[in-house]
């Protein structure tokens, strides 16, 4: 899609049939190289907290933590569709700061869509920051901002009674004024339905193939993450094996004296070491 990809372009593909593909990314370097393909969302996730400093939950990432990746980003991917994540306790201390904040990310990173975690104790902040004309998109689901009180995740909607409960939430935010939803380990087959009764673009993340568009972490797709994955995580390359592989090589080469070599030194110009070395013998 040529030009800046707007909030327009994506009830647009919504109302097309065509897929939207989202990346989440925290970093200018990663940014840049998501930027050179046709992904049209980036989402710049609380999942820093844990994916860049790595802490074992998204709850210590800051607004000044998020605002400078989130701007990082921007510099980097100035086409795509930016998503800034609000993190924990951003909104939930009160309307005033959660709309404060979130003109932060619009403001200071060029952000276009906030991204809230919500539940219904918080339609009151979703139409706030959406009347103070910023789009919201409402993550429902799995909720990691919930961590400290559930203790465990699991996927949602599992039963007739819950995925009834979340079919209603998620009308509801769109009722209060958001312009999309995420959905968060949702069953694949309650998430089709909230997919099919909005007019909002919902974006998969682990709820299934019937949603209007997908996102996964840019470390999950290219294969740099260790360690225990979500069952919805999938690696379309194995960055993490040739990377090691890199390190290691680099290592070698420098215990070898086979790096640097010349064609890696800079070198003086053509004469100078010669006076140079006059230089240093008449004042020695």
């Amino acid at each position: 899609m040529a030009g800046k990809i707007t909030v327009a372009n994506l009830i647009d593909a919504k109302q097309q049939g065509r897929k939207v593909v989202a990346v989440s990314c925290y970093d200018y370097t990663t940014a840049r190289l998501v930027a050179q393909t046709d992904v049209e969302m980036i989402l710049v996730g609380d999942s820093a907290a844990q994916v860049i400093l790595g802490h074992d939950s998204t709850l210590p990432a800051t607004m000044d933590f998020m605002v400078a990746i989130t701007a990082a980003v921007r510099k980097a991917a100035p086409d795509v569709c930016l998503i800034a994540d609000m993190p924990f306790l951003s909104y939930q201390v009160g309307i005033a700061e959660a709309v404060k904040n979130a003109g932060r990310f619009v403001v200071e990173c060029g952000a276009q869509i906030i991204k809230i975690e919500a539940s219904s104790a918080y339609m009151d902040v979703i139409k706030a920051v959406n009347d103070a004309g910023m789009a919201v998109m409402a993550h429902i689901g799995i909720r990691p901002q919930s961590i400290s009180r559930i203790g465990r995740f699991k996927a949602e909607a599992s039963t007739a009674e819950m995925a009834a409960e979340l079919i209603a939430l998620a009308k509801q935010m769109v009722n209060a004024g958001a312009i999309a939803l995420l959905l968060e380990g949702v069953c694949a087959e309650v998430a089709k339905i909230i997919t099919e009764q909005n007019e909002a673009p919902v974006i998969s993340c682990g709820s299934g193939p019937h949603c209007d568009g997908q996102i996964l972490i840019a470390p999950d797709i290219l294969g740099l993450s260790q360690g225990h994955q979500p069952k919805f995580a999938k690696s379309f390359a194995n960055l993490g094996d040739a990377t090691i592989a890199a390190f290691a090589e680099y290592a070698n080469q420098v215990r070898a004296g086979k790096y640097p070599d010349t064609e890696h030194c800079y070198r003086m110009k053509d004469g100078e070491m010669e006076r140079l070395r006059g230089m240093l013998e008449s004042n020695a």
